[in-house]
């Protein structure tokens, strides 16, 4: 079960990483546009919200294999639909990954908080950034009662608390993403 909880968070961190770096490549060649700008901040929040989990059960922290590997896409519409197909991935992976992490309340909630944002809000962001209709999947029964209970603290997807300041996009994402 050890072995699964590795497996699990390792894809994780590999999956935010790379969304991280690709966001910064077209960054990088179209400028601080949105709705990167805005998700490349919350994928190094993802990253952020991982790398305890590692430390807590003395789990090695994988290296960013991305860096410079993204090839930037030729336009940003292109950019925007390869972003819808991502996040669609994403929660996808997600699923996956909360079925490997069974027994982990901890990391179930984190990989919850993750997929939620993915697909409620990136998710739609590139929808929206593409010109296609917002579609975006159900939760689970299970992660949406976790929801209304938890309720959303008036925050409305922001993904920032009170007092808390946005980070630059300086480097490969940050020193967070590598």
């Amino acid at each position: 079960m050890f072995k699964n909880l590795e497996i699990a968070l390792n894809e994780a961190l590999q999956d935010e990483y790379k969304a991280c770096e690709t966001y910064r490549v077209v960054i990088e060649k179209f400028g601080a546009v949105r709705p990167f700008i805005n998700i490349i901040e919350a994928e190094k929040r993802h990253i952020r919200a991982l790398l305890p989990l590692f430390r807590k059960y003395q789990l090695p922290i994988p290296i960013n294999p991305w860096v410079n590997k993204i090839p930037a896409p030729a336009t940003l519409h292109e950019a925007c639909l390869a972003g819808v197909q991502a996040e669609i991935e994403n929660g996808e992976m997600y699923k996956k990954l909360l079925a490997l992490s069974e027994g982990y309340d901890d990391v179930q909630r984190v990989f919850r908080n993750l997929q939620r944002a993915s697909q409620q809000n990136h998710l739609r962001a590139f929808q929206r950034a593409a010109g296609l209709p917002i579609n975006t999947p159900p939760l689970d029964p299970e992660q949406a009662t976790f929801y209304e209970q938890r309720g959303t603290g008036g925050r409305k997807g922001r993904g920032f608390r009170h007092g808390q300041r946005r980070r630059t996009l300086s480097g490969h994402c940050g020193t967070s993403c590598r």
